[in-house]
């Protein structure tokens, strides 16, 4: 899972150096899924439940899954990118919200406080705890701010596959949930919304919106459970 980790991390970098005004959200997954594969890996997002591309991208109010197309980036929007990854058959996954140029003042603070409640919910990502203690730790930071928490989207367990059990609200009391153990591997992944939390999937089946048009962020990060501190495995 280091390994599926480091593949996601170095992707997302190269993403990052990629992103500007006037590029498609088609070119973008077609330098994600072509890097993946140099990689020695295989994109985990591909044909997942009949997913058409290798990452899901979502402009400004598209909150995750966002379907890669002939939409080209605009300055001043923020795109968020979601991909995986699988190699020898475990998986790493990771997003993270980027600026498309200068973008605005409240933009900015929005992807800030974003990143910090992830890194709130994985210091609380410790044998011991509960989910339930990530998941406060995330709502505390982002309600505390003014800004809405997704609730009907949630982190869940990884592994040999996309999606395991436990589920990892983003919401919710410090006692709920079951305990963390050493060994157990999460992704976390905050959806902050500058509005409200209420979001509504597009007629395309996948897109997911805010209901008030405010711009959302996403960030997210593989997170092994240990003994001691959390292990990140999808840091860059």
């Amino acid at each position: 899972m280091r390994k599926a980790g480091r593949v996601v991390a170095r992707t997302l970098d190269m993403v990052g150096d990629n992103i500007k005004p006037g590029i498609t959200t088609k070119q973008l997954d077609t330098l994600v899924e072509e890097f993946i594969l140099a990689c020695g890996a295989v994109p985990a997002f591909k044909d997942y439940h009949d997913f058409p591309a290798s990452a899901c991208i979502s402009i400004d109010e598209e909150v995750v899954h966002g379907i890669p197309g002939d939409r080209a980036l605009k300055e001043g929007e923020i795109v968020s990118i979601d991909i995986g990854a699988v190699i020898d058959g475990f998986y790493g996954d990771a997003a993270r919200t980027y600026a498309v140029g200068e973008v605005s003042e409240s933009k900015k603070t929005l992807m800030e406080y974003t990143k910090k409640c992830l890194k709130a919910g994985i210091d609380k990502a410790r044998a011991g705890n509960k989910v339930g203690a990530i998941s406060a730790a995330v709502q505390d930071k982002a309600e505390s701010n003014g800004y809405g928490v997704v609730r009907s989207l949630v982190g869940h367990g990884i592994g040999r596959s996309m999606h395991e059990e436990p589920q990892v609200p983003n919401f919710g009391s410090s006692d709920d949930g079951p305990e963390l153990k050493a060994g157990m591997v999460l992704a976390i992944e905050p959806m902050i919304n500058a509005g409200g939390f209420d979001v509504k999937t597009m007629p395309d089946g996948w897109t997911v919106v805010t209901s008030d048009g405010q711009p959302s962020a996403h960030f997210e990060h593989t997170v092994a459970i240990t003994s001691g501190d959390p292990e990140i495995l999808t840091l860059s």
